[in-house]
């Protein structure tokens, strides 16, 4: 093979890891992120800036589309003062709302003995929420099986 231009060399080189080695670790993490399965309203826009919040961060995404997501919410144990706008499942974890994908990474990676992580409410600057540099304070909030929560993650404060 003949390559002919450094900017090929360097290519190579990158995606092999030669010249950053935690760089082909990072597309290997990002690769193998467990799909998410998104449950939302056929014209909600946040929804979808959501998704694709999500889908940069490296989650392949199947996405649902309801006209109520109201059962969705109650068979996945969403209390009423959690809900929001969407609700997703990832590798046995509830996802309700917008939460940073970030948020998502960690919960995957680390694991807790939780049903699953919730951004409650829609507020300004959460992932798909954005309206310029204006960020509203909000709380990544966990809860368990027995309806107990925790904060997870704070933002904006």
């Amino acid at each position: 093979m003949r390559l002919k231009n450094w900017s090929s060399y360097f290519t190579i080189l990158l995606v092999s890891g030669l010249v950053f080695p935690g760089f082909s670790a990072c597309l290997e993490a990002q690769s193998t992120l467990p799909t998410l399965v998104v449950h939302k309203t056929p014209t909600c826009g946040c929804c979808s800036n959501w998704i694709d919040h999500v889908k940069a961060a490296g989650f392949p995404v199947e996405v649902h589309d309801h006209q109520s997501l109201a059962l969705i919410k109650a068979e996945n144990g969403v209390d009423v003062e959690l809900r929001s706008c969407h609700t997703a499942t990832v590798a046995g974890y509830v996802i309700e709302g917008h939460v940073p994908a970030d948020d998502i990474i960690r919960l995957v990676t680390e694991k807790p003995d939780i049903k699953g992580i919730a951004v409650p409410g829609m507020p300004i600057g959460s992932p798909g929420m954005e309206q310029g540099p204006r960020v509203q304070p909000y709380r990544v909030v966990s809860w368990d099986e027995a309806g107990s929560t925790a904060v997870f993650a704070e933002y904006g404060s």
